[in-house]
């Protein structure tokens, strides 16, 4: 890149990024140049109308994008709702879709508030980044928050983002995690390892950056874990408790058949993504011990 403008730089990058197929070229060139100075990409738009200079090191970090390096492990931030996470490799970088799911577990927890109760308890199950449990305690500031996590890189991760929020943070099994809380919370919020086992992610950041921990779900379906998370829902809401899952569209005509079959849940619904596609299943718990 040999452009000596911001202006030039932005064009060059945004071209180079597009011929790499990267899908919003233009946006991440821009963002590129917002993390190298600092600013805002709002700000980064403003000075490429002056005879602002290329920032250090910008081409290096096009060039790398060019590769198909998640934006977010360049920059170590993924936006999620109203906050920047801390991310980078080894962690699930959250996705916009997610944010959907979020939005169902924080207004559950808002009604458990309206309807009278003093405190709501919340957990997430297999919380990567932290990005769900993080929306839930920075939006609910009433809610006490938990996270479980396996892997240590993730929870590495996590822990940036979720101890300056409060969120008792678990490195355990979503499996079998907090079974001295059983019975006990009133939102389960999980969006778990759900891809099949033959089911390659089409986007090499995907494919080739995040951690295949966070992205199989066990079986040729995937639904091991995701199931798994089901049961442990069930073992730690009380009484009327809310749950609701993120997984593959395309299993979640399954996910709602199997809940619905369960004595211990009522009310399963599907919910879509900003897409408009089904991307979470919902159930309330029952007053029901099996």
């Amino acid at each position: 890149m040999e452009s000596t403008t911001l202006a030039a730089a932005l064009r060059e990058a945004a071209a180079t990024l597009a011929a790499a197929g990267v899908p919003s070229p233009a946006v991440d060139a821009e963002l590129l140049a917002a993390h190298l100075l600092g600013e805002s990409r709002g700000r980064v738009k403003a000075l490429a109308f002056t005879d602002a200079p290329v920032p250090v090191g910008y081409a290096e970090l096009v060039a790398e994008r060019a590769s198909r390096v998640p934006l977010q492990h360049l920059t170590g931030t993924a936006s999620f709702r109203y906050l920047e996470l801390k991310v980078g490799p080894g962690v699930f970088v959250p996705r916009p879709e997610t944010e959907t799911v979020a939005q169902l577990a924080i207004d559950h927890a808002r009604a458990v508030l309206a309807a009278g109760k003093s405190s709501v308890r919340a957990v997430d199950l297999g919380t990567g980044s932290g990005a769900i449990a993080a929306a839930l305690a920075s939006e609910v500031p009433e809610a006490e928050v938990h996270a479980v996590e396996l892997s240590p890189l993730a929870l590495a991760w996590a822990r940036q983002n979720l101890d300056p929020l409060g969120v008792q943070l678990l490195h355990g099994d979503l499996r079998t995690a907090l079974t001295d809380h059983n019975g006990t919370f009133d939102v389960v919020v999980s969006n778990p390892p759900y891809v099949p086992a033959d089911a390659v992610p089409n986007e090499p950041e995907a494919a080739e950056h995040d951690p295949a921990m966070a992205l199989y779900g066990g079986g040729q379906d995937g639904l091991e874990l995701p199931l798994a998370a089901a049961r442990t829902a069930a073992r730690l809401l009380l009484p009327h408790g809310f749950f609701v899952m993120e997984h593959a569209e395309v299993q979640a005509p399954r996910i709602a058949a199997l809940l619905s079959a369960e004595p211990c849940w009522r009310d399963v619904a599907t919910h879509t993504d900003l897409n408009g596609r089904p991307r979470a299943t919902s159930a309330v718990r029952t007053s029901s011990n099996t």
